[in-house]
């Protein structure tokens, strides 16, 4: 049975609960921004397709554009401006997606930064705007969203689900014998992050608790992404959250040093070159980061997935107007 009678009544959802958000952040100071859905250029993330179309005008003239992943591009240009922590609720678009329950090439996304945070601050942050949209969850999912999170490091979900310490195993090769161990299947050609990867879809991501809603902190570093490294550590100030086994958010301490967002930004696109759909990167895209640039953590959540968490929906169909590949 689905959890609303008509998709009309789950527009009205949808709208109730942007309202809320709203008033969250609005009541915190927090600004509201729209930023663009086409960009000339996109921050590479190789293990991500995009869409990919084209601008022209009369004289001929054609630019290649791209449907955003998400509004990070923009709104770390308005930080290094100054805009102070701010928030929208945009469409985001990812190519090359499952078909299935909770995939939709089209999506929407709450993202917000937090100025002078860091990634434990925004778990606090997450739990008060749960507390908040905890009046509007289905009886059977309220406590997702007012019991404390269960909070675990990727060293503890490895050690308890995989029966292993990624701090003991750093390496491709410590990493190789402990899938030999666990007689999970790997290409001779794996690198480290596909080794891990192999090991978490396999053995830890299934195993998370769905009783309770999870945050997983602490991702190895070795994954790329512009989150800060915890120094002198294998790890990186990140976390995702989970319901019922599904990921819903996405969290960092963003990286601000110039010269590592330059580095992560050459090997990145270098790996974008393999992917099916390439894009244009701004090569200069580092110089945003400027020595008044802000620390601050940005959270980057799931729209249509928070409305299942919250409505009971056993599916993204339940919660679009026109779903495309649920």
């Amino acid at each position: 049975m689905s959890a609303f009678a008509t998709p009309f009544e789950a527009a009205r959802f949808r709208f109730k609960l942007y309202r809320a958000i709203e008033d969250f952040f609005l009541a915190r100071h927090y600004l509201p921004v729209e930023t663009p859905l086409l960009s000339p250029d996109l921050i590479p993330e190789s293990s991500l397709e995009i869409f990919k179309t084209e601008k022209f005008n009369f004289s001929g003239h054609r630019d290649e554009m791209y449907l955003i992943p998400s509004p990070e591009v923009w709104m770390k240009k308005l930080l290094s401006r100054g805009s102070g922590s701010l928030f929208q609720i945009s469409k985001s678009f990812r190519n090359n997606e499952q078909s299935g329950k909770i995939h939709n090439n089209e999506f929407s996304m709450l993202e917000w930064y937090s100025v002078g945070s860091d990634y434990q601050d925004n778990i606090a942050l997450t739990a008060e705007l749960f507390a908040s949209l905890a009046p509007l969850a289905c009886e059977k999912n309220r406590h997702y969203f007012s019991a404390p999170f269960l909070v675990l490091t990727m060293e503890e979900a490895f050690l308890k689900y995989a029966g292993f310490s990624l701090e003991k195993s750093p390496d491709r090769e410590s990493l190789r014998r402990e899938l030999i161990s666990l007689d999970l299947p790997f290409d001779e050609d794996d690198d480290r992050e596909t080794l891990f990867n192999r090991v978490f879809l396999s053995l830890v991501e299934p195993s998370l608790p769905e009783d309770r809603t999870v945050v997983l902190t602490d991702y190895p570093s070795f994954i790329p992404t512009l989150a800060k490294e915890k120094p002198g550590t294998l790890w990186s100030e990140r976390w995702e959250m989970y319901i019922k086994g599904i990921e819903l958010a996405n969290c960092y301490s963003e990286e601000t040093n110039q010269n590592k967002i330059a580095a992560y930004y050459a090997a990145e696109g270098t790996e974008k070159s393999h992917c099916r759909v390439n894009h244009r990167i701004d090569g200069n895209y580092a110089d945003f980061f400027h020595d008044n640039y802000p620390k601050v953590s940005g959270n980057a959540m799931g729209m249509d997935r928070l409305i299942m968490a919250l409505s009971g929906a056993e599916s993204l169909k339940e919660t679009l107007l026109f779903p495309q590949n649920t």
